[in-house]
């Protein structure tokens, strides 16, 4: 019998040992404690219990000992500001006009008037094809052309002095206006053997020599208007709407790092890609130093427009199986439990979509004793997180649609 008195001693004595334990190192036991009817007569008996009140929430996270009305917290306010959201994608360039140099009828190349890499104005020759045939044509329409006009010329002398018909009149004149249509359908075949360039622009790599036998569909070369450059890029259909004509863009080339271009949004496809869910922008940018090529890779950014959010510190973030929340003070002090949706993470701050209103007050540290309704004495209230972002958050369109529908940090 004796063994088991000893035995109740023994757990008596650990559970009043834990007990102890429980009160002195963790505050937040001191309500449940106290419903028991055990943090009074512990403290009666002499034991280091800190004197930390709680009306229904708990202790602060090491602010016990104040004898201030609720529990001790360290809070902060709340800023409002707004969201400094970018789109970015990868698009490819091309010139502002661009033309594929090409003979409009079969022959042989007899002379190219230009070279690789030269500039040429609107109209200039830029090769010419074998035309003999099409010039002794010309020399031909050419005398006929001359007789016709001797015939009018002498029917006209016989009608003054009436000795020609109308009829003779009129046949000669049909014979001129053919004679005139011949010529200038000889020049036009003629002019046909002459390449001109159609715009003004840099003449690319030439690849034919003068006696290459070239067809209609042969290219010569191509001939790029590359002051400035076009820059063709796909966004996700949820950004109709959000990017319009001449908003601002940035461009930098893949391959050189660091370099940022300004430019333009020039034009966006009139309709949504059905097969990507994809809408077509195209950007502009100026290449007055002639140093970008068409074809170059080019990294787009796109400043979105902001909303004006909340702006609170990340340690206020709490979270639970309904997802994240803050703590936040109503006008008596007393603790309220307040949704928030992430919209967008700062080195120093998270922007959220909630019912929070600028300058109100959320718990920072210390909410690991909160409750709803319990009352609350900040031990320290710091002042709003600053409201402008070290480094903007983006959006990676990349050309796809394809991507998750999420905007934190990204």
């Amino acid at each position: 019998m004796s063994y088991w008195i000893k035995l109740g001693v023994m757990c008596v004595g650990l559970l009043l040992v834990s007990l102890t334990g429980w009160a002195i190192l963790l505050p937040a036991s001191h309500p449940i404690l106290d419903r028991a009817g055990l943090l009074g007569p512990m403290r009666a008996v002499g034991l280091p219990i800190p004197e930390t009140e709680d009306n229904g929430g708990g202790g602060g996270r090491g602010f016990g000992g104040g004898g201030g009305g609720g529990v001790q917290v360290i809070a902060q306010e709340v800023a409002q500001a707004d969201s400094d959201t970018r789109l970015v994608a990868i698009g490819t360039a091309r010139a502002l006009r661009s033309v594929t140099l090409t003979s409009e009828v079969a022959g042989t190349l007899e002379n190219v008037s230009v070279s690789s890499g030269d500039w040429v104005e609107a109209g200039s020759l830029i090769a010419e094809l074998t035309d003999e045939a099409q010039q002794l044509a010309v020399a031909r329409a050419e005398l006929a052309l001359q007789d016709a006009q001797a015939r009018v010329d002498r029917v006209a002398q016989l009608r003054s002095s009436g000795s020609a018909t109308q009829v003779q009149i009129d046949e000669t004149e049909l014979a001129l206006n053919r004679a005139r249509l011949d010529l200038r359908d000889a020049e036009f075949e003629l002019r046909r053997r002459q390449i001109t360039a159609p715009i003004s622009g840099w003449i690319g790599l030439i690849s034919l020599e003068p006696g290459n036998q070239i067809s209609i569909s042969t290219e010569l070369a191509r001939l790029d208007d590359r002051s400035s450059l076009l820059i063709d890029f796909d966004v996700p259909e949820r950004f109709v709407g959000l990017i319009g004509v001449g908003d601002t863009l940035q461009a930098n080339p893949l391959s050189r790092a660091g370099e940022v271009l300004q430019g333009r949004v020039r034009a966006t496809d009139a309709r949504v890609d059905q097969g990507n869910r994809s809408l077509r922008i195209q950007g502009e940018i100026e290449n007055e130093d002639d140093r970008l090529r068409p074809g170059m890779a080019f990294r787009v950014t796109v400043e979105l427009p902001g909303e004006s959010l909340p702006l609170v510190d990340p340690l206020a973030i709490q979270w639970d199986r309904d997802g994240a929340f803050v703590w936040a003070l109503d006008d008596d002090n007393k603790a309220q439990r307040v949704r928030v949706e992430i919209v967008q993470r700062r080195d120093d701050a998270v922007l959220v979509r909630a019912d929070l209103q600028s300058g109100r007050i959320v718990v920072v540290e210390g909410v690991q004793n909160l409750r709803p309704g319990a009352d609350v004495t900040p031990r320290e209230t710091r002042p709003a997180p600053p409201t402008l972002a070290d480094d903007d958050a983006s959006l990676q369109a990349s050309g796809s649609a394809d991507m998750p529908d999420t905007t934190p940090d990204i």
